[in-house]
C-alpha cells in the first residue's frame, strides 16, 4: 500500500480533478452568452 503524503495522492482527489477537467472542456464549447449560466444556478440555493 502506498503512503499518502498529500491530498493529491488520494484516488478520490485524482478522479475529481479528471472530472473537473472534462466539465471545463465540455463547457468551453458552450456559447459565450451561456458563460455565467452555471454559476448563477449554483448560487440559487
Amino acid at each position: 500500500m502506498n503512503e499518502i503524503r498529500s491530498y493529491r495522492d488520494l484516488i478520490a482527489w485524482q478522479k475529481a480533478m479528471a472530472l473537473a477537467k472534462r466539465v471545463y472542456g465540455a463547457t468551453g464549447l458552450f456559447p459565450k452568452e451561456e458563460m455565467y449560466g452555471l454559476t448563477q444556478q449554483s448560487s440559487a440555493t
